[in-house]
């Protein structure tokens, strides 16, 4: 039987970055499964619903696109999806005639608040029961460290 790479031999930032992108593919497979089965919810919807819930105003949609992993038109296709199941409203923004904002509606609140109880279920065996608040705030830490690197390079190609 053919062996596998031990962590030891393999360098040390090679063998985290493998870590964050398997952590993050099965993460979000296990997510994606449960939230579907559970509220026919896919994650990337789950993931719009989850920065809007986060807002206490409406979401401007070029702002969900920068803070989202998706594309912008991804973005776009999930909003109008959720709009389509009345889980959220576009409504001209006051500040920008050219641009939309976007809003969770009491029914959208609810089925977020019901597929964010079983996101937190399916990932607490293998997340954040598993790790200590120094262990999440050290994830928190370095994922802030990448976005700010990612959108300092973003300003510099301009």
């Amino acid at each position: 039987m053919p062996k596998k790479l031990t962590q030891a031999e393999m360098p040390a930032a090679d063998y985290a970055f493998y870590g964050l992108v398997w952590a993050g593919a099965t993460m979000t497979d296990r997510v994606d499964k449960a939230l579907v089965k559970a509220h026919d919810l896919p994650v990337s919807w789950f993931e719009v619903m989850l920065w809007l819930a986060s807002s206490p105003d409406p979401v401007p949609a070029s702002v969900l696109g920068n803070s989202t992993l998706l594309s912008r038109s991804q973005v776009s296709r999930v909003v109008d999806a959720l709009q389509g199941r009345g889980l959220v409203t576009r409504t001209p923004s006051a500040r920008d005639a050219r641009s939309v904002e976007v809003s969770l509606t009491p029914a959208g609140r609810e089925v977020f608040e019901a597929a964010d109880a079983t996101r937190r279920a399916v990932l607490a065996p293998v997340f954040t029961d598993l790790l200590d608040a120094g262990d999440i705030e050290a994830l928190g830490a370095v994922w802030r460290k990448l976005k700010a690197a990612k959108s300092a390079h973003q300003e510099e190609r301009g």
